[in-house]
């Protein structure tokens, strides 16, 4: 793709339009071995049987056949000017609007989302802001939206929201051909502007104030806008998410499909989880120890059993499981993922000393994934079960990204499952939202550890014995 501040200093003449083909011997001879338009003869231009007093008497204009090819031109001029060269693949029709392998309601916020924005590209008013994940498909419907309006003959401006930024501040050099001014006014008026990946820049002072004046100045002006991030709208500058909101003006959409690029991968595969490692521990397999525990124990670990079987049937908010090392809670947060992912729908299973490590790992020059992409798969996971929280290294840094991933998912909601040994030692802003009763169940297992004891009634048929249990 080329730069934004090459694509808008290259000179815009429109190509001559009066020239006329000269034909000699050669060109002749070229001419009769090629198709010749049997209009023109290959000339390109005709003139008009009209009087000699008509205006147009003598005047060539375009054969048919010119005037396609200089729509061709004029197409692809305008393909150059609004940055979309290397993007003209992504149209509606290459879209998969129903994704690959989705569940209902992923497969349905994947539709409105098509549905929204090739309603918007038909008539191109107002604004339209999808929010969503990596890779799931904002990037190419937003393209798709350029590409028809170009397509129609009208001026579509994309770009990346970071390369705009980097445009902007390459005015200022003296070597710029093109004034700061006259770039920002460009930008700020574009009929039609499509900012990719808002959230993805360095947020400087500088930077807010340069994109809240473009914003600002398209409110105001009612100029038609598409806007996508990967963040949510609360992390976005207070006074650009005022005007995303306006419900007068914009429509949002949020995508829950996943990475788009990860189709081959099982459906709620991450290399993070460590589901794989549990799964001989389902509901079917559990075992109650009725006939080993007392009367008051047994009924409180049916309650936790029942209660996690209720949740895998319909995540909602949190449940915090605690007790003794191998009393079962690791066995019921195992099998809530396992009866969620059976479903066809995703469940990240991950114990939260191996969650840091991944996250320090992301920090790496040489990592696979950015550390920002890595915690927000975590921390926007649609079913996220922390096992072992509290048996983590209690460094500021690990205290501070386990407080931002709570956090954020208490006050989005997100279903949470945690384990925890009994009395485990937390801070206290960490402890006042799990403590939340309004937002989490906690329940904790009196049970004592399961490793080793005998049962008191050996003959019982049992559909699996867990040796180790947690």
């Amino acid at each position: 793709m080329k730069r934004l501040d090459d694509i808008l200093n290259q000179p815009h003449n429109p190509p001559p339009e009066n020239e006329a083909v000269q034909a000699n011997g050669d060109q002749a001879h070229a001419d009769e071995q090629e198709w010749l338009c049997p209009i023109c003869g290959g000339i390109g231009y005709l003139r008009q049987d009209v009087p000699v007093s008509h205006p147009d008497f003598g005047k060539l204009i375009p054969c048919r056949c010119r005037l396609r090819e200089q729509e061709t031109k004029r197409l692809s001029k305008l393909r150059r000017i609004s940055n979309m060269e290397m993007m003209s693949r992504f149209t509606f029709d290459t879209f998969m609007p129903d994704g690959i392998g989705l569940t209902e309601n992923r497969r349905r916020t994947l539709r409105m989302a098509y549905e929204s924005a090739y309603d918007f590209a038909q008539n191109p008013e107002g604004w339209l802001v999808l929010l969503g994940g990596y890779g799931c498909g904002k990037t190419h419907l937003v393209a798709a939206i350029a590409n028809q309006v170009i397509a129609r003959g009208e001026p579509a401006l994309f770009v990346v929201t970071p390369d705009l930024l980097d445009h902007l501040r390459s005015a200022f050099s003296p070597s710029s051909p093109t004034t700061y001014d006259q770039r920002f006014e460009e930008i700020r008026n574009a009929s039609l502007l499509i900012l990719d990946d808002l959230g993805a820049h360095s947020s400087t002072q500088w930077a807010q104030e340069k994109l809240f004046q473009i914003f600002n100045y398209r409110y105001n002006a009612q100029l038609p806008t598409v806007v996508t991030s990967n963040h949510e709208l609360e992390e976005l500058d207070r006074r650009i998410r005022s005007r995303l909101i306006d419900p007068d003006l914009s429509r949002i959409i949020t995508i829950l499909a996943p990475d788009f690029r990860q189709s081959g991968v099982a459906q709620g595969a991450s290399e993070l989880s460590s589901l794989s490692l549990h799964t001989d521990q389902t509901f079917d397999a559990f075992d109650s120890r009725e006939h080993e525990l007392d009367r008051d124990k047994a009924e409180n670990l049916k309650r936790a059993f029942t209660f996690a079987r209720n949740f895998a049937a319909q995540p909602r908010d949190w449940i915090a499981f605690s007790g003794t090392y191998g009393c079962g809670k690791t066995h019921l947060a195992a099998a809530i993922a396992n009866e969620v992912t059976m479903r066809g729908e995703p469940a990240l299973f991950v114990v939260v000393p191996d969650l840091l490590d991944h996250l320090r790992a992301a920090f790496n020059p040489n990592s696979p994934t950015p550390y920002d992409k890595r915690f927000d798969e975590v921390r926007k996971a649609p079913l996220l079960i922390l096992d072992d929280l509290g048996t983590e290294s209690a460094t500021p840094w690990a205290e501070e990204k386990l407080y931002q991933l709570f956090n954020h998912r208490y006050n989005g909601r997100l279903p949470t499952v945690i384990t925890m040994a009994k009395d485990v030692d937390m801070k206290p802003r960490l402890k006042s939202l799990i403590l939340d009763v309004g937002r989490c169940t906690p329940f904790e297992i009196l049970a004592p550890s399961y490793r080793g004891l005998p049962t008191r009634n050996t003959t019982r048929t049992r559909t699996s014995r867990r040796p180790t249990r947690r």
